[in-house]
């Protein structure tokens, strides 16, 4: 194993020691070795069945069969999750077959940031991870069950279930996948067809028609932000079953592994010899293999919160400085849209996850050794990928090499030495920045700054024509204390058009910008946040902002004695308080915990 990853790895174990520890005795000491429905009373059982048929009534008086719990974010609005409608009946069959039952716990909320990008609904976004969480505990918390299944795919919906899941790490849990959509019109032609929106040189039915021809048919969004790299860290931390992330829906394959993850936690329950509870699964040594699968693919910004929210729901204490560390070692062998012209299905073509993993492992960048749903522990359980064979599900060892090396690479040939995303640091705090999208010749800007306290007022600066010059874009007071921090996503496209014109730009914020984030160089996730007095709410317009992505180094050019004596300025915006559920989440906002700690409500580990 690389030292710097076995340092890192210790470091976590070393400091999680009290929080990890009372986590998994509080584990042990509610742990069964038969159904946790033989302890329930008459009526509470009754209330349970109810509505189950004869039959099932009959499994579920008897104290032999397991029972599974399912937590679905289906809706048939949002194209991730809408393959999910069948899925309660597929596993329901399959582990009736298998000697269990199933039961469906409970639905969670799924919202999509593409939907509500730029719109007040985006400020309910962060905050979504938590309720999804409090919401899987709500249908985990009738105890009728001896597993689960989690299905979710998109951006806080998987964290949220997994937070949720570890609320209950006594029973043992799989994530099922939904898969990512056929691919349509290239995210380079859709990105280029929003630029061109953006200098009016297109219409909206022409823009439409664009977005329409990329995101067209059930499945996740094919480019590469916080929904696909939720999938490769649930694979890589061994949630999902070998291969089973980036295939597509309504396949046969597909269905057969939904099947086949309703069978498989029947394995794990505590009345086998083999028993696999969650909590086990995701330990100090999974944690890191997740952001060792992030860095090495360029993943979502957004996972340096959840991540570090995830970890807090085991006891363990992840900090940015680990990923700060780590990233300084793990070099970017994929190069999957915004970081490359390629998509997840063409990743998954090149060789996938099984691919990526084998290439880790390989170079000793990889932990092996970690508790999995598989049916052997450890990552080398998952160096085979699924096929169908005379209509059944079987397993083969995957290539020893990509089958594209301009979509996944190699270690030794990586397409970046380092991680694709940094910690930023200086006298305007601490923050994050993904630069696996942005090309070396942008990575370092210095430039006077543009302050803005609403992304909307940027957007009208850029149509009147203000912003033809250099200058770095601030964007002031969208922590989750101030706004729920939405993701600024929408600025992409008149920035992208900027830097095409020649200019030096940036972006610097106390806000998130897109799991896809790409091409523009910025520091996002700034702390302290301005709502709280950060040295952001400080700068003016026209001081001069120096950020280097390489380095990692974020400043102000002003006069430590001037810039320490200015006051920070309050929050001019104010009317994102009320108005599409806002007014609903005003204990989220005032409650929240900096981005460093993961922006979250749940104090799962105080």
């Amino acid at each position: 194993m690389h030292p710097t990853i076995t340092e890192v790895t210790e470091q976590i174990i070393e400091r999680s020691q009290p929080t990890r520890s009372a986590y998994l005795n509080y584990i042990a000491n509610i742990v069964k070795k038969e159904p946790v429905r033989s302890g329930m009373g008459c009526g509470n059982l009754a209330h349970g069945f109810a509505a189950c048929s004869a039959g099932e009534k009959i499994d579920l008086t008897g104290n032999q069969k397991p029972n599974i719990a399912i937590i679905t974010a289906y809706n048939d609005m949002l194209s991730a999750h809408q393959p999910y409608k069948d899925a309660p009946d597929l596993l329901k069959a399959a582990i009736r077959e298998a000697g269990g039952i199933a039961q469906v716990a409970g639905g969670v909320p799924a919202m999509c940031d593409g939907i509500t990008q730029g719109q007040a609904g985006m400020e309910l976004s962060l905050f979504s991870r938590d309720l999804i969480a409090m919401a899987t505990a709500i249908g985990m918390s009738h105890n009728m069950f001896d597993g689960a299944l989690y299905l979710g795919v998109c951006d806080k919906i998987v964290p949220g279930l997994l937070i949720g899941a570890l609320s209950f790490g006594h029973l043992p849990a799989i994530f099922v996948p939904a898969g990512p959509m056929p691919s349509g019109l290239t995210n380079k032609e859709k990105s280029r067809a929003r630029q061109a929106y953006a200098t009016g040189k297109i219409g909206r039915k022409e823009l439409l028609e664009a977005e329409s021809a990329s995101y067209h048919s059930p499945g996740t969004c094919t480019f590469y932000g916080t929904a696909n790299s939720n999938q490769m860290m649930m694979e890589i931390m061994g949630l999902h079953l070998p291969g089973s992330s980036f295939i597509n829906p309504y396949t046969p394959l597909r269905d057969e592994l939904t099947k086949a993850a309703g069978r498989q936690i029947l394995k794990f329950t505590s009345l086998t010899d083999d028993y696999r509870p969650i909590a086990h699964v995701v330990s100090e040594k999974a944690i890191v293999n997740a952001v060792i699968g992030l860095l090495a693919t360029g993943g979502s910004t957004n996972h340096t919160m959840h991540l570090i929210a995830i970890a807090r729901a085991a006891g363990i204490v992840l900090n940015w400085n680990d990923f700060d560390a780590l990233s300084k070692v793990i070099p970017l062998i994929a190069k999957i849209y915004p970081n490359g012209p390629a998509d997840v299905n063409h990743f998954q073509a090149a060789g996938g996850m099984g691919v990526l993993i084998a290439e880790l492992l390989r170079n000793e960048l990889l932990h092996e050794d970690t508790l999995t749903i598989s049916d052997q522990p450890g990552m080398n359980s998952y160096l085979q990928e699924p096929k169908l064979l005379n209509e059944c599900l079987v397993y083969e060892a995957i290539s020893d090499i990509s089958l594209d090396t301009e979509v996944l690479s190699t270690v030794a040939k990586p397409f970046a030495k380092g991680g694709g995303l940094h910690v930023m640091q200086g006298n305007l705090g601490r923050g994050v920045s993904k630069l696996s999208a942005v090309s070396e010749d942008h990575q370092i800007v210095q430039a006077p700054a543009v302050v803005f306290d609403d992304q909307e007022d940027m957007l009208a600066a850029f149509k009147r024509g203000e912003l033809e010059k250099d200058f770095v874009a601030v964007i002031r007071f969208q922590g989750p204390r101030a706004n729920g921090m939405p993701e600024l996503h929408k600025l992409t496209p008149p920035l992208g058009v900027l830097q095409d014109k020649g200019f030096k730009v940036a972006l610097v914020t106390d806000g998130r910008m897109s799991g896809a984030s790409g091409k523009v160089p910025s520091v996002i996730h700034l702390c302290p946040e301005c709502e709280m007095g950060g040295p952001l709410a400080k700068v003016q317009n026209g001081d001069i902002i120096s950020l280097n992505l390489q380095t990692g180094d974020i400043n102000v050019m002003v006069d430590d004695a001037e810039f320490n004596a200015r006051t920070a300025v309050p929050n001019s915006a104010k009317n994102h308080h009320y108005g599409m559920g806002r007014e609903m989440f005003g204990r989220f906002r005032l409650n929240a915990s900096t981005a460093e700690t993961g922006a979250s409500n749940l104090f799962i580990c105080d």
